[in-house]
């Protein structure tokens, strides 16, 4: 067997790991070790949503079948509900759109969907577990070489690093040192100092509950209850929750947010909610408490040889309970189910409203997954004949010219969808109850179209675009010289 032009080490074994090693399983000349910090490539509970542009990626990676078998209802491209919205932090809950998108929203039970991406890995992939990254070090030479330190005391050698492993990532606390020592090389001390803040994951305001109900339990105390059948989206000031099938209509998965824009933790002495469909809910089963961390903007999602995806680089799609999180992100790392856990108060984002630049929310919504469109953009720069060892770095500008980005414009719409869930959105605010007056109630009436326009606005590229484009213009930059202003050279 020929040797390999050069070998992929990806640290963590989630979704966007996994998906990158898929990607990567279509090249027979690329060596692929993952190591997963956990005792085994396992997922836990929870729902994942998928929108039709991540879905098209998923196809094209060849697992269309597999995935369709365990999604909670078969993958189609004709015109689906994807949501039922609600307004429910009042006593009578007010029903204000149904929202309808090609295919709509394919649910999957996350250890489902885990469990084809692990089938789907080349047999010539090496997989690890219980080896957590501490960090990296990668030497500028003729043949440079990542050396990668785990939390065990071992090492392991890569030519190049994909760092996927969540947003408490040792591997963005190294890219961000390094970025940050190349600022104070250039003469930038007061650029060096921002990028340094970006190192650790901080708390985002927003606690999170969430469970996954056996159908059959919830049908048994509430036969009728809409969610048994169809997926909702309920809206409260600072609230918002989200509940749909998975496992073929067997589980149904719950997502509660609760946004604290005031202060870091409190213990809540009022209801979440005051709509009693959506209290019946919560008397079923037991909810886990999550504080959710979130990450601050790279100015790279790429250091030399390292590359950085999904969580490790931004998160306010995985603070939802939907594909593109995870679980809420920074709880994959950082909380136990049932175990509550006080955030730090350094350096929490702060509490005015709407969050500066940033500090953006993690968004309590269905967002396009980003990890996996991540790894698709990068597993196919990396395949094409034109990379090699000695022109990674110009793949990795690629990626870093196309990905980040299209991210960042996401993460604004996102933020803003956290404001509209929460119903802190400026000018789009409500009193705790429905005006009495006809006019009040007019007036709610129109706020509401505003809120579900904007919401739509911030998603309709979901359905209306695909990751094809991305990759297209990534790999065009293939044949283009990097921009030394804005590349590391280390290990060029």
């Amino acid at each position: 067997m020929a040797s390999p032009k050069f070998r992929v080490a990806i640290c963590g074994g989630g979704v966007g790991g996994l998906t990158c090693a898929v990607a990567l399983s279509r090249y027979s000349d690329i060596e692929v070790d993952v190591y997963e910090a956990a005792s085994e490539f396992a997922e836990v509970g929870a729902g994942i949503g998928v929108w039709p542009r991540a879905w098209k990626v998923l196809c094209a990676l060849g697992l269309a079948g597999d995935l369709g078998k365990v999604a909670a209802v078969p993958p189609n491209d004709q015109p689906k509900v994807a949501f039922h919205f609600r307004k429910g932090d009042q006593p009578e809950g007010v029903n204000f759109h149904t929202l309808v998108t090609p295919g709509g929203l394919l649910a999957f039970h996350r250890p489902d969907f885990h469990g084809v991406l692990l089938r789907h890995l080349s047999s010539s992939c090496n997989t690890y577990t219980r080896k957590r990254l501490v960090s990296y070090h990668q030497r500028p030479s003729t043949h440079p070489e990542i050396t990668l330190q785990f939390q065990d005391g071992t090492t392991a050698t890569c030519d190049l690093l994909v760092g996927a492993d969540g947003v408490k990532s040792a591997a963005r606390r190294t890219v961000v040192e390094e970025l940050a020592a190349d600022a104070r090389a250039r003469g930038r001390p007061d650029k060096a100092g921002k990028i340094l803040e970006a190192a650790e994951p901080r708390w985002s305001g927003m606690l999170a509950y969430r469970a996954t109900i056996p159908s059959a339990r919830l049908r048994s105390l509430l036969p009728n209850h809409r969610v048994l059948e169809n997926p909702m989206v309920y809206f409260g000031k600072n609230t918002q929750l989200t509940v749909y099938p998975i496992a073929h209509g067997t589980m149904i998965n719950i997502a509660a947010f609760r946004a604290r824009y005031d202060r870091e933790y409190t213990t809540f002495e009022d209801a979440w909610v005051k709509d009693p469909e959506i209290q019946a809910l919560f008397k079923v089963h037991r909810v886990n408490r999550w504080a959710i961390n979130t990450t601050l903007p790279l100015p790279s999602f790429v250091s030399g040889r390292v590359a950085l995806l999904g969580d490790a680089v931004r998160s306010p799609h995985d603070a939802q309970p939907l594909f593109g999180s995870s679980p809420p992100a920074g709880t994959r790392h950082d909380a136990v189910p049932g175990r509550r856990r006080r955030p730090s108060h350094r350096g929490t984002p702060p509490p005015h409203i709407p969050p500066g630049p940033a500090a953006d929310l993690p968004v309590p919504t269905p967002a396009p997954p980003p990890a996996p469109q991540d790894a698709y953009v990068l597993a196919t720069l990396l395949g094409d004949a034109r990379t090699t060892r000695s022109t990674l770095p110009r793949a990795l500008h690629a990626y870093d010219a196309v990905r980040r980005p299209f991210a960042q414009r996401v993460q604004a719409g996102s933020r803003e969808n956290g404001l509209l869930y929460t119903l802190n959105f400026p000018g789009l605010t409500f009193d705790d109850g429905r005006g009495e007056g006809g006019g009040h109630a007019r007036a709610d009436d129109r706020r509401l179209a505003e809120v579900r326009t904007r919401i739509r606005r911030n998603w309709e590229w979901a359905w209306e675009t695909t990751a094809e484009g991305d990759v297209q213009r990534a790999l065009r930059m293939l044949g283009e010289p990097p921009d030394p202003a804005r590349a590391m050279r280390r290990g060029a």
